[in-house]
């Protein structure tokens, strides 16, 4: 019985782990896209945030984070060097597997990617999201945008997709984070201040706390993932002496809207009044430094570590690193080959994560359940 709407013949009776090897035609790897000038900064903003009735004015707000990098957010460059280390990987492992690209919000988008599929005969598509965890706008945001683009082009019936498992915990992802709060703590100790006076910072992308209630199949999966690797990572860097904690970024909602907090800033500035010294800041959540990175992080909270007088490092994302490329690729391998569930690597007691969403996973309580791909109905 098909239960898992556009899914390969393998995957659409929802099981949890396919099992059973998966031909598939292509990749498709699939961002969130970026503005690449100044003229498209506001049309760019405004795709983002299509039916969220957010003010022009707020959208001006963001757009100067932009427009400070001269209207061209570095995700799409990084997108660029991820594809063409992604193609050099399949090449150098034998993989005659074809990549294709697209974004949900800007140019090339998801539809032109299943346009070009259409046209070079794929049928069957691996899709790899640039995002790691469990939520509304990590995992179903994206599954929902497969749905749109293959209405968009006409091709519902003749293209599935499938998706690659939420990789917060794979080794490619999570290995990158541990070598650079590794050496983040190193930096901090040539300096002199002890571990004691030092905090580890693992910031990501703050969500409604309504969202973070509703993410995963029970619910709030997008923090204790976090907090899982977060564990892993500081035990892995061997830093047990040194106090860490979660804190949040980015958010863009209303003030009478509850997101998940702490903000990073207001962290540093309660850490430097009962005595941290240094931080060591760690962006989690994200696979590579885009905008919210550049800004929020790079920007916003190297700044205030200078006002509070502490000393602040900030250790890189994935980007793309060999690891993480060479995990990408071994998570669509998992899928090719059917690997069994118990011979998939996960760093935390939480994975694997699903290689089918759950009923009901990552609910947007404000606008309820759209149709989205890669996961069992609703």
């Amino acid at each position: 019985m098909t239960v898992v709407g556009a899914a390969s013949a393998e995957a659409a009776s929802g099981a949890e782990h396919v099992t059973e090897p998966v031909a598939y035609d292509a990749i498709l790897l699939a961002s969130f896209g970026g503005p690449e000038g100044q003229d498209d900064v506001i049309p760019f903003l405004r795709n983002v945030t299509r039916g969220r009735g957010i003010p022009e004015e707020r959208l001006e707000e963001v757009a100067h984070h932009y427009r400070a990098f001269g209207g061209i957010s570095p995700i799409n460059d990084q997108n660029r060097e991820l594809k063409a280390a992604l193609e050099a990987e399949l090449a150098r492992r034998g993989i005659d597997l074809p990549l294709l690209w697209g974004n949900r919000n800007w140019d090339p988008y998801l539809r032109d990617a299943l346009t070009e599929a259409n046209e070079r005969g794929f049928t069957k598509l691996i899709a790899i999201g640039t995002s790691a965890y469990s939520s509304y706008s990590s995992c179903r945001q994206y599954r929902e945008d497969y749905a749109i683009a293959l209405a968009e082009t006409g091709l519902e019936g003749q293209i599935s997709i499938d998706k690659v498992r939420q990789f917060f915990d794979h080794p490619g992802f999570v290995e990158p984070f541990i070598e650079g709060v590794t050496q983040g703590l190193r930096d901090v100790a040539a300096r002199g201040i002890a571990p004691e006076k030092t905090h580890v910072l693992f910031a990501t992308h703050s969500i409604p706390t309504a969202d973070a209630e509703k993410s995963g199949p029970q619910g709030n999966a997008y923090q204790a993932q976090h907090l899982a690797v977060a564990e892993v990572v500081m035990l892995a860097s061997e830093a047990a002496d040194v106090p860490h904690s979660l804190v949040y970024q980015s958010r863009s909602g209303p003030p009478s809207m509850p997101w998940l907090e702490p903000d990073i800033n207001d962290a540093m500035r309660e850490l430097a009044a009962s005595g941290t010294e240094a931080f060591v800041i760690v962006p989690l959540g994200f696979v590579s430094d885009h905008m919210e990175v550049k800004w929020d992080l790079d920007t916003e909270a190297l700044e205030t570590s200078e006002e509070l007088g502490t000393f602040a490092v900030r250790v890189p994302t994935p980007g793309v690193h060999a690891k993480y490329v060479t995990g990408l690729i071994d998570l669509v391998m998992e899928r090719i080959n059917g690997t069994p569930t118990e011979e998939r690597p996960a760093l935390t007691e939480l994975g694997p994560w699903f290689d089918v969403c759950r009923p009901g996973c990552c609910e947007n309580v404000r606008l309820g359940f759209k149709p989205a791909l890669a996961g069992v109905l609703p």
